[in-house]
């Protein structure tokens, strides 16, 4: 079995054993508008190859090697463009359909997708019905692929934070939405269909309907409730309420992200992609920026 690493020039980097039907009849590109990098039949080294070019040249890095993934979409029959993945029922009965077919993945030009309780969610709040067969329906893959980024792994590179969920070689506890201190071994939690914590904190926000009703003003002044309760908790030592009063505030925060129509990880990504290239010196305990 021959593996193809693929480049498609501004798009992505991807690996294929059939490059007319993935590339070609699936994404809709001519023989010139691509080049082949590499070809292996070793499939280790060819996915270790894949994720290392997607990282030099700067693309989205898949979350999942390609020798991991499970290519299982014929138990569906879904049809993957460059833009859209389509299933083969109405969306009234997607829902099921999707359930019957827990773990199914599959690759888009836009990273690897896999169905779990928490995409189905997604998929059901966005799937549209086809305009020309009302027996099909689909999402946009670029809109799904915000959903991972922004719901469960952001690459190390570029300034994005890490909220995969991971095991503390300590303890050996899941730590969803962590990101480990320094020293600690960092791995994907493979036990459970975890999600990060900020997507647990949107989900109960959402089930109470705070994104619908709240209102962003109300909840910056929580905001400021929050802060005094935890600035009133360290001047008197008081660990416990340091820690309830830090972790409302996230909350708050998380949600006041929502309601201005942002995720809180896009709002920290940005913040640390400015920090992280600041300098500056200690001053009285606090840090003093250039």
């Amino acid at each position: 079995m021959t593996y193809y690493i693929y480049h498609i020039p501004g798009k992505k980097i991807g690996v294929t054993r059939d490059l007319k039907h993935r590339v070609e009849e699936q994404q809709g590109y001519g023989p010139d508008e691509y080049d082949i990098i590499m070809k292996s039949d070793n499939i280790e080294y060819v996915s270790e190859q894949e994720i290392y070019l997607q990282k030099m040249y700067g693309y989205r890095v898949d979350e999942t090697p390609y020798n991991e993934l499970k290519f299982n979409t014929k138990e569906m029959n879904i049809n993957i463009t460059e833009a859209t993945t389509t299933f083969p029922c109405p969306a009234n009965k997607l829902k099921g359909r999707l359930m019957d077919n827990i773990g199914m993945s599959w690759e888009t030009d836009h990273g690897d997708f896999k169905i779990n309780k928490y995409s189905i969610d997604w998929i059901m709040k966005n799937v549209q019905t086809s305009r020309y067969n009302s027996e099909r329906c689909y999402v946009y893959n670029k809109a799904f692929s915000r959903f991972y980024d922004n719901h469960q792994t952001h690459d190390m590179l570029g300034g994005n934070l890490s909220d995969v969920h991971m095991k503390d070689q300590y303890n050996g506890k899941c730590r969803a939405g962590a990101l480990a201190p320094t020293g600690v071994r960092q791995e994907k939690c493979n036990d459970c269909d975890c999600v990060s914590q900020f997507e647990l904190i949107r989900q109960w926000a959402d089930e109470r309907g705070l994104y619908e009703h709240g209102d962003p003003k109300t909840q910056s002044l929580k905001l400021v409730e929050e802060v005094g309760e935890i600035c009133r908790a360290t001047l008197k030592e008081d660990h416990d309420e340091v820690i309830d009063g830090i972790g409302d505030a996230v909350v708050v925060l998380t949600n006041l992200a929502e309601l201005h129509g942002v995720s809180i990880e896009e709002c920290i990504a940005s913040a640390y992609g400015v920090i992280s290239k600041r300098t500056g010196k200690m001053v009285n305990g606090t840090f003093k920026k250039d």
